[in-house]
């Protein structure tokens, strides 16, 4: 959850202004980051082993990454991309394949060779690269490395680059649709008085002279962004969930002096899994565990390894992002970078453009979590407070293939949506089942939003395109005109897409399929027509 910071911005208050933006201007190298060129298309990655020791003092870096790689089809005389971006350097590098040509043009590393290869090969990629990554002014949301101290004075380190990219530090195919398939392994060196902690499971710590190198492997597939070490003076404390696919391995890091309120605070992750399985299926990771680590910045959905920075206290940063009183119940940090190990890291957005995927599923997952615990009622209400936090400045799906993100309105504005979508079926089992189906048939991939639109209106029976079409590539909120005289109800669209398909059921059960034609029906009775507030939607009584 790159953009936590718009939680604290949000708060200030917008109004509902209805326009765009000017146009972005992009870039060659915004193109290159983002799209899957030339130099991208033909191999696929296949494993990462990476090798880390940051220099505390230095503010450095140094290390290595194998990148083992398949071919995709037939190729002659390719050129590889490799993303680094300045001021970071590979020091070497060495191929199991002829590089006849080497060079780096900004954050892009080419190489090129006259082999001809053909599908189904494999080779490997060996980088050595070191220098002093881009420091984060306020991370997580600029992204780049933090060399900070905990209270007593100890070296705290960490990197956030959702956005930036994880090349900001590490040599890889920095494109969110292409995974190491068969994950990582992840070595990272620190002194000896100072810990290590990486995705997956710890599979050995050696002793290196005067340091020590910590050993980790993720054996599933992991986005870049979620490849993050974290070094300082942790302990570790352990636990178990009996979930859908067995036991699964609780595994949680934090600086020392916080164990007790760590061990309390944590008590809440077994009711959100017990939760989420629910809502979503099985957790998605059980071979790599589930785990929480301290991190010197609030907290970011990190695979198998999520950050938790909210200071052992409830709310976000002890406030209520939904302005009713229910927020305050729970840690949103836990329960909502929680939720991304289905929605960001189980099923993860091919492009930037797409990170609603990611952000409007697990800002849902709240709701969610509140319906499991206390009941719809509190449910509808947290999730109906959020509204006020939208903005509707531009629309949620942002620019293909220059890793551009859309509006922030992604969050609580695609969590109402989803909640629309949801009334509109009108069956709560149904849409849990869809939910549940979205996690096992797209189960460790990288989607599209048109996979998951078809895939709510195919699985739902109804055809809700053009409700996505409205909420995710416009800025306008539906807007039904109302008269009401006796028993009798005049209504119509207005701010709506042409033939928007969106029918709303009254609170008494009363469907009306409204269009942009004034329409009468008879009411059940003659008493004033109440709305489900369930859809986000205006209402305007005409007088």
């Amino acid at each position: 959850m790159k953009k936590l910071l718009l939680l604290s911005i949000l708060a200030m208050g917008f109004s509902n202004a209805q326009f765009f933006e000017s146009p972005e201007k992009f870039t060659k190298t915004d193109s290159l980051k983002g799209s899957n060129t030339n130099f991208r298309n033909f191999w696929d990655v296949k494993k990462y082993d990476i090798v880390l020791e940051p220099n505390f003092e230095a503010k450095s870096i140094k290390g290595s990454n194998r990148i083992t790689l398949q071919i995709e089809k037939d190729v002659k005389n390719p050129t590889f991309q490799i993303d680094l971006q300045s001021p970071m350097k590979a020091d070497k590098i060495k191929a199991s394949f002829p590089i006849t040509n080497q060079k780096v043009d900004g954050d892009f590393i080419f190489l090129a060779t006259k082999k001809n290869f053909k599908k189904g090969e494999k080779f490997t990629i060996d980088i050595d690269f070191s220098g002093n990554p881009v420091i984060a002014k306020h991370a997580p949301w600029d992204g780049g490395w933090l060399f900070n101290k905990d209270k007593n004075g100890n070296p705290w380190m960490t990197v956030a680059d959702e956005g930036i990219g994880a090349s900001i530090w590490l040599p890889t195919k920095d494109i969110w649709s292409d995974e190491p398939d068969n994950g990582i392994t992840f070595k990272i060196i620190t002194p000896k008085d100072l810990v290590g902690v990486a995705g997956g499971r710890l599979i050995k710590q050696e002793n290196i002279g005067d340091k020590k190198a910590w050993n980790w492997e993720v054996k599933n597939p992991i986005n870049d962004y979620s490849i993050i070490p974290s070094i300082g003076k942790y302990v570790n404390f352990k636990d178990t969930f009996d979930g859908e696919k067995g036991k699964l391995d609780l595994d949680y890091w934090v600086l020392d002096y916080n164990l007790d309120k760590a061990k309390k605070q944590f008590e809440q992750v077994k009711p959100m899994l017990k939760s989420f399985e629910h809502w979503f299926g099985p957790y998605p990771f059980y071979e790599d565990s589930y785990k929480l680590v301290e991190s010197p910045h609030l907290g970011m959905e990190h695979q198998s390894n999520v950050a938790y920075g909210n200071h052992y206290g409830n709310g976000y940063l002890g406030n209520d992002i939904s302005g009713t009183g229910i927020g305050l119940r729970f840690d949103y940090i836990i329960i909502h970078e929680s939720g991304h190990e289905w929605f960001a890291n189980n099923i993860t957005a091919k492009d930037q453009a797409d990170m609603w995927v990611h952000e409007a599923f697990t800002d849902y997952s709240e709701t969610l979590y509140v319906e499991s615990l206390w009941g719809k009622a509190d449910a509808d209400k947290y999730l109906q407070g959020l509204r006020d936090k939208i903005a509707n400045d531009k629309p949620i799906i942002g620019q293909y293939g220059v890793r551009n993100e859309g509006s922030g309105d992604m969050y609580f504005k695609g969590a109402n949506m989803l909640h629309t979508i949801r009334t509109v079926i009108n069956n709560d089992e149904k849409f849990r089942q869809i939910l549940r189906g979205l996690n096992k048939d797209f189960y460790h991939q990288t989607v599209t939003t048109q996979q998951i639109e078809k895939y709510f209106s195919d699985k739902s029976g109804i055809d809700l395109s053009s409700i996505f079409d409205q909420y995710l590539r416009t800025i306008k909120i539906p807007t039904l005109q109302y008269k009401q005289t006796g028993n009798q109800l005049t209504y119509k669209w207005t701010n709506v897409i042409p033939n928007l398909k969106f029918p709303i059921r009254l609170a008494d059960g009363q469907e009306l399929k409204p269009t942009e034609e004034m329409q009468t029906i008879n009411l059940k009775s003659d008493k004033p027509v109440e709305f489900n507030k369930n859809y986000y939607i205006e209402v305007k009584q005409l007088y």
